[in-house]
């Protein structure tokens, strides 16, 4: 048999689409719940960042986001994902499903990234809808929330949708911690039929196909932002 014949074999007659599916839902859920985790952690940390610094607290928040910026934005993904995995979360006596480990670590990476996404968004809001605002009567907290991080949010729409793209991708490495996703099931049907190129070749287009439908969903949002602004 030919490669395609034994990819085809193990693909079908094998049941090894399952697998495959089983990747692609884990892969998904990933990179989506790693999303919206960011989004909350990084719109409160943007917050803490620009926040006046008026006491002690608001520049103990401050440092406390700089270092966590600092520390995830400066190790390696895969790092992060196995020193959660292995000394941690033992350490703290948790025990959780794996794949809400990888959740949980792709969250608190991402909302590192979406910290400085939302802090520039957040500047870019014209100053004189904080001072509307705090003249109809809301402090800095509901002022933030109810008028500035929402024309925020609609501004960095565009960086949030490639921050998704780079989690999407950088799913790849939960092997690690053996969360079988995408890259780990075509991995699987490699090793146990020893032919490597079908299986990577239709792993590169499965990414690519996920990309670029995600892209079209960026491009889809942003156009109906453009039309609400234009009413």
């Amino acid at each position: 048999m030919n490669a395609w014949q034994i990819f085809y074999r193990q693909l079908v007659e094998l049941e090894g689409y399952k697998n495959i599916l089983v990747g692609l839902q884990n892969t998904a859920l990933i990179a989506v719940f790693g999303l919206l985790i960011g989004l909350v952690i990084g719109c409160l940390l943007a917050v803490c960042k620009i926040i006046p610094r008026n006491g002690w607290i608001t520049k103990l928040l401050s440092a406390v986001t700089d270092v966590y910026v600092a520390v995830f934005r400066g190790t390696p993904m895969v790092v992060q994902l196995l020193l959660i995995h292995y000394v941690i979360f033992p350490a703290l006596g948790l025990h959780i499903p794996i794949l809400t480990e990888a959740i949980l670590a792709f969250g608190l990476n991402s909302g590192a990234y979406v910290s400085e996404i939302m802090r520039g968004g957040i500047l870019s809001v014209d100053a004189g809808q904080t001072e509307a605002g705090r003249a109809l009567g809301l402090n800095y907290g509901q002022t933030m929330l109810k008028i500035v991080l929402p024309q925020a949010i609609k501004n960095v729409v565009p960086t949030l949708g490639n921050e998704f793209i780079a989690l999407l991708k950088e799913t790849s490495v939960v092997s690690f911690i053996t969360v079988v996703d995408i890259t780990k099931s075509l991995q699987n049907i490699a090793n146990s039929t020893y032919e490597y190129i079908i299986p990577y070749i239709v792993l590169a287009l499965i990414y690519l196909v996920l990309v670029l439908a995600v892209t079209g969903i960026i491009k889809l949002i942003e156009r109906r932002l453009r039309a609400s602004d234009r009413r």
